[in-house]
């Protein structure tokens, strides 16, 4: 299996080497270059979370032996995640949600990020790197903290993660800025998510500063999901969701299923398209925007416009203009044609908008949800059924639902459960009309208290834990202070 680059087919490497690089030399992202089929459905029936991992994960990671990645699967996998089954299934309002928030920062983002150290730390064997291999990532909310959490104090790496300086929401910044850690790095960016994704792929193509680096010893690589070894874990999950249905009898085996994801990068979304490649029966993708709302204008014009203020809402993980992934999936829907994808990248940097002229935008279905749906969808679930869901979830169920409604698709519907409601107990109090608090801490123990479940300590120490990263830097300043970090002059406490 070979890894093309996006604006350059003539550009290709093995699995472990676009896991280790994280992102082509030429700024495109690594695809595999085919879609590798599932066996047969019947056969995947009963296999635990686990087992399905290492099946798909071998098919596309065919430079790994079986006892590598079996090894990733049983470490990322384990007590960390609070439920034994890894990924629960709930019905509520009618849907299907696949709770992807058990492990150990209650984000989605836990589902690749526990795997993707061991596939990283294995690669760099493979490939014989001796450096030190330093994870640099932008995270508009959770992905900061997973990547933090997964490789805190992993021999032969350090970890620096960015973060927009007001754009997180308070109990996403004290997971980071409170993590420990001997090899990590936090700073927020004077900026908004866009920057400091931004800064952080300019570092990356950067080649005299990636040489500056490798003089000194170390080698860049990432955790967002533009590395295709963070995006490959998530597949597991959908198959894992579709077979749980079949499982339970909510479904035949072989029907078709919609899938409702909240997304802002296009990652989690892209995932799921991914595994209807692999033959997934799915019908429907539901592109779940907030007020941002720059894809589903996408999809529904053929124009990407990121030339446009960014609002900061209560799903802050979505709050996002440029949406990274989605160069992947139009290098597909193009069918591979690498000189047209570069073309719209280079526009969408020197313009910030380009026109999509083909005729077809395949499976996906796009829809937003603003401040009011996401309020309404909450209350919803919860005088209803008892059910809570966080604000980026109540995202993807608010657009399902008016797809249900406009289009008669009565396709059973999984939605993907992103975050905790924990995470962002302030909106979801609101939502169903208790009084504002406005400590989260006391916002959380009152939920806990209406859930009849007790707050999840990682979330009850926030309170008390020392900050232990208070580094702010101007978007301008990211290389010094990537730079800063690994000649060991940390100033962040």
């Amino acid at each position: 299996m070979r890894y093309y680059s996006t604006r350059n087919k003539d550009i290709y490497v093995s699995a472990s080497q676009a896991i280790l690089k994280g992102i082509s030399d030429d700024g495109g992202l690594f695809v595999p270059e085919a879609f590798p089929q599932l066996p047969p459905l019947e056969e995947l029936m009963g296999k635990n979370y686990r087992e399905l991992a290492f099946g798909i994960l071998k098919l596309y990671l065919d430079d790994y032996s079986e006892e590598e990645i079996l090894q990733a699967v049983e470490g990322a996998y384990d007590h960390k995640f609070e439920d034994k089954d890894i990924v629960p299934i709930r019905k509520a309002g009618g849907a299907f949600f696949l709770e992807l928030f058990k492990g150990p920062t209650l984000a989605f983002k836990d589902m690749a990020l526990t795997v993707l150290p061991y596939l990283l730390k294995t690669a760099a064997i493979k490939q014989g790197e001796s450096k030190e291999v330093v994870i640099l990532t932008a995270t508009s909310g959770d992905t900061g903290k997973a990547a933090l959490e997964g490789f805190k104090d992993v021999p032969g790496t350090r970890v620096v993660v960015f973060y927009p300086e007001n754009g997180v929401s308070k109990i996403q910044r004290l997971q980071m800025v409170t993590q420990r850690g001997a090899n990590i790095y936090v700073a927020a960016v004077k900026g908004n998510f866009d920057d400091a994704q931004n800064g952080v792929k300019e570092i990356f193509n950067d080649k005299v500063f990636n040489e500056e680096l490798k003089e000194k010893g170390f080698v860049l690589s990432s955790a967002n999901s533009i590395n295709i070894g963070r995006l490959l874990p998530q597949i597991v999950y959908y198959v894992y969701g579709y077979l749980s249905l079949a499982e339970q009898g909510e479904i035949k085996l072989g029907e078709k299923i919609n899938i409702a994801v909240p997304t802002g990068n296009f990652g989690n979304i892209l995932a799921a398209y991914y595994a209807m490649r692999m033959g997934l029966p799915v019908n429907k993708l539901l592109c779940a925007s907030n007020d941002n709302r720059v894809l589903t204008d996408f999809f529904e014009s053929n124009i990407y416009d990121r030339r446009r203020k960014l609002i900061l809402t209560s799903s802050p993980s979505m709050d996002i203009l440029i949406s990274s992934n989605l160069e992947r999936y139009l290098f597909h829907m193009s069918g591979g044609n690498a000189v047209e994808i570069k073309d719209k990248m280079r526009l969408l940097q020197d313009r910030g908008h380009y026109q999509w002229t083909k005729d077809s935008l395949g499976p996906v279905v796009p829809g937003m949800a603003g401040e009011q749906h996401i309020s309404s969808a909450i209350e919803k679930l919860w005088s209803g059924d008892g059910y809570l869901m966080d604000p980026h979830t109540a995202i993807a169920y608010s657009v399902w639902e008016r797809y249900l409604k406009d289009s008669g698709d009565n396709v059973p519907a999984l939605i993907a459960s992103t975050a905790s409601p924990f995470k962002f107990s302030g909106k979801v109090l609101a939502s169903i009309g208790e009084d504002e608090y406005k400590d989260e801490f006391e916002g959380m123990k009152r939920l806990g208290d209406l859930m009849g479940i007790p707050v999840p300590e990682r979330m009850s120490e926030l309170e008390k834990l020392p900050i232990r990263h208070s580094k702010v830097c101007e978007k301008s300043r990211m290389r010094d202070a990537v730079k800063s970090f690994l000649e060991g002059s940390k100033t962040n406490g």
